[in-house]
């Protein structure tokens, strides 16, 4: 029974494999007829689709090439057009050169037949030339029997005529414009420095060259000495200055060519005095603190020299160099002072001119810059002021300014001339300056030796502290207008001779004198 059903179990099972392949096949059958029914559905809607679009890209294709051939056709049209135009302005132009061929021909037809005509007349040119050279040939042949003078000489006696008449004229028109100019200068120099001199009147105070430091009795001149001269011998050493000691009652003569150094001794032995403590070791602590004060007050100096101008951004070092002129002296005048005075005159001026005042306020306050070092270094205090300018970064006008206010080197600008006359103005205004008599009186005689040298000259007499020379000429000699040549060369040879502060006027005197006599 066992057995019987194990057959029967896999009958079964043998049978419903059976039935379920053959439904398999059933449904892979149904479902492949689908497949191509659908295939051949797509594609037929595929060719349906296609044919539509080979119907619409053609249609397409048919509307470009139409709107390119009306394109092309446009195109061709306005080249067709543009090209006709252009033959147009070409047979134009074509025709305008025939005419102007036609036009330069007949003018080269004109210009042959006055070119026929100008040689022809050159040919009775140089005839006529020569018939004339000829003729005058023969009247200077005439001229040298009648006279009894050859050509040369007849020549050199005319040009010296003529020269002589052209000094005469040229001395004349000379004078009439140095009248004109000198009176239109004289109006406006006079404006200007009256102008600067009115709106600036400074103090001066002038300063002697040798310290005097008072004592409070005779006896403290023994202390200063110290034992066996070591305090005077420690003061000397320490500022570099000779104590002179003498009979003067009641003082100390201090005496050094560097006025800072004579400044620091004259301090140093004030305090030294009144302290009353006066020994080696108290002589080198007291002279170092004052060097120290000194160089505070030379830069204070300096820095309210600028200030009181409005003068900005100097090099600090320049400003001590500057300050350095508190102590120095020029013919008794304050060098600081006179460089102040001079930036204030420059100042002035270039505002009447229209110029630059702080440039030239600069210029006029720098100018003597080289006066507080040339005892050190060798050469002209201008040229050494303009180095040093130069040096710590001024401009090249400010440096050119200071190098010409001497005329160390020719002046360039109008601000060369303005530092120049601010500076001679300065120093040569009465009070001013010192001078030793033997100096005055010899620049004097100078003067007058000068002008005596001139052929002509009669007499001359420097006057008004020899601000002027007058001159007496003889009048058979020398003419009016020779006379104006005459104290122009007179001027320039003292200018080129003399160093002198401001100006001198050199005036020319001729007269003619008839003298008639009565008789009975």
């Amino acid at each position: 029974m066992t057995g019987y059903g194990i057959l029967i179990g896999f009958l079964a099972f043998g049978a419903g494999f059976g039935l379920a392949y053959w439904v398999r096949q059933q449904l892979d059958a149904q479902n492949e007829s689908a497949a191509r029914n659908e295939a051949g559905r797509l594609l037929q809607d595929a060719a349906r689709r296609s044919e539509s679009l080979l119907r619409e890209a053609e249609v397409e294709a048919k509307d470009r090439l139409f709107k390119m051939k009306s394109e092309f056709d446009a195109e061709t049209a306005e080249i067709r057009s543009e090209l006709k135009r252009q033959e147009q302005r070409l047979i134009q132009k074509e025709e305008n050169l025939e005419r102007k061929h036609d036009q330069n021909e007949q003018k080269e037809q004109d210009l042959q037949a006055q070119e026929q005509k100008f040689q022809i007349r050159e040919e009775a040119f140089a005839k006529r030339s020569e018939e004339l050279d000829e003729l005058i040939q023969k009247q200077h042949s005439e001229l040298e029997k009648i006279s009894g003078l050859t050509s040369e000489q007849a020549r050199e006696i005319l040009i010296r005529s003529m020269e002589n008449d052209a000094r005469y004229e040229g001395a004349k028109l000379v004078k009439r414009i140095m009248s004109e100019a000198q009176e239109e200068a004289d109006k406006e120099a006079k404006r200007i420095l009256a102008t600067a001199i009115q709106r600036f009147s400074g103090d001066f105070v002038a300063e002697r060259t040798v310290s005097v430091v008072p004592l409070p009795s005779d006896e403290m001149k023994g202390r200063i000495i110290g034992r066996e001269g070591r305090n005077i011998r420690a003061l000397e050493a320490a500022t570099g200055i000779d104590l002179i000691i003498d009979d003067t009652p009641e003082a100390v003569i201090l005496s050094g060519f560097n006025p800072v150094r004579r400044e620091v001794a004259r301090l140093s032995l004030t305090r030294l005095i009144a302290d009353g403590r006066i020994h080696p070791a108290r002589i080198e602590d007291v002279v170092k603190a004052v060097e120290e004060e000194v160089e505070q007050t030379i830069k204070e100096a300096g820095e309210q020299a600028a200030f009181d101008l409005g003068v900005h951004g100097i090099h600090p070092e320049l400003i001590k160099v500057l300050g350095r002129l508190k102590f120095r002296t020029s013919y008794a005048q304050n060098v600081l002072q006179h460089s102040v005075e001079v930036g204030f005159l420059c100042g002035i001026m270039a505002a009447e001119l229209g110029l630059n005042v702080k440039l030239a306020k600069r210029m006029g306050l720098l100018h003597d810059l080289g006066k507080a070092v040339d005892h050190e270094v060798e050469g002209p205090h201008a040229l050494i002021g303009s180095r040093l300018a130069k040096k710590f970064g001024e401009a090249a006008t400010v440096v050119q300014a200071i190098a010409a206010h001497h005329e160390d080197i020719p002046p360039e600008s109008v601000y060369d001339l303005l530092v120049q006359a601010a500076d001679s103005l300065s120093g040569a205004r009465p009070g001013a300056r010192k001078e030793l008599l033997e100096n005055y009186v010899k620049r004097l005689e100078d003067l007058e030796t000068i002008a005596c040298s001139f052929k002509g000259v009669a007499n001359s007499y420097a006057i008004q502290a020899g601000r002027e020379l007058r001159v007496i000429v003889e009048s058979d000699k020398i003419s009016d207008e020779e006379s104006v040549l005459l104290s122009r060369d007179i001027a320039r040879k003292i200018e080129e001779s003399l160093t002198f502060p401001g100006q001198i006027r050199v005036t020319v005197i001729r007269e003619t004198r008839a003298v008639g006599y009565a008789n009975k």
